[in-house]
């Protein structure tokens, strides 16, 4: 027992630099994927149909095809085009068009929700579009598609551990690198643990936005 203790702590430092990859890149993708879906929702109920018919097609593209074949595309494919990314940038850009668009799907159907009679209301209070959407459709919106991001959120935990396919050190790799070297599962066992307790955070603190958030109702 203790050979497997004083074992986990020798390859726990490298577990966590792949960790500290994996925060970085669900960091950014969050970040960046969640308004850009927001304003793809909003594009999606333009009048201007050029600009529904393009968001539709990005939105059909990127749920259509595995995250999986769209990591490897842009950074394998894009150079025959002589359009080259850094594995962390292909990753993140990636990740964020794949996530944004699910996520304009969420908030879609969020603004659905909204009755028709809360834009009439702000028609009537002067309120221009802007404003309409930031003050009163919004925090409506948000309370109603907070259980379906979270489950987003939750996902994309676990999907990051995709970059190993393009070479990236993160969590899943380090592991998978002690795994080989060592010949023991025990890397992968700890590799599993590190995963459950970034959900069951991110679980907990996303409880606490739909708390905060519980006085809409």
């Amino acid at each position: 027992m203790d050979g497997v203790l004083k074992y986990m702590s020798e390859i726990l430092p490298s577990l966590l630099q792949g960790t500290k990859l994996t925060l970085g890149l669900f960091a950014m993708t969050l970040l960046l994927s969640l308004p850009l879906g927001a304003l793809v929702s909003l594009g999606l109920r333009s009048r201007f149909k050029p600009l529904r018919w393009i968001l539709k097609f990005y939105v059909w593209l990127m749920r259509g095809t595995p995250l999986l074949l769209q990591l490897i595309f842009i950074f394998y494919g894009l150079p025959v085009l002589h359009i080259y990314f850094e594995r962390f940038s292909a990753a993140a850009f990636a990740f964020v068009l794949n996530y944004a668009a699910y996520f304009a799907e969420i908030f879609r159907g969020g603004f659905q929700s909204v009755d028709t009679g809360q834009y009439e209301a702000a028609r009537i209070l002067r309120l221009n579009y802007g404003q309409t959407i930031r003050k009163i459709v919004l925090p409506q919106v948000t309370k109603i598609v907070l259980p379906s991001v979270g489950n987003e959120v939750i996902n994309l935990v676990k999907d990051s551990s995709l970059v190993y396919v393009i070479g990236l050190g993160d969590l899943l790799r380090a592991g998978n690198v002690a795994m080989v070297r060592d010949v023991t599962l025990v890397p992968l066992l700890m590799v599993g643990a590190i995963y459950l307790i970034l959900t069951a955070l991110f679980t907990y603190l996303l409880r606490k936005v739909e708390q905060h958030y519980s006085y809409y109702q």
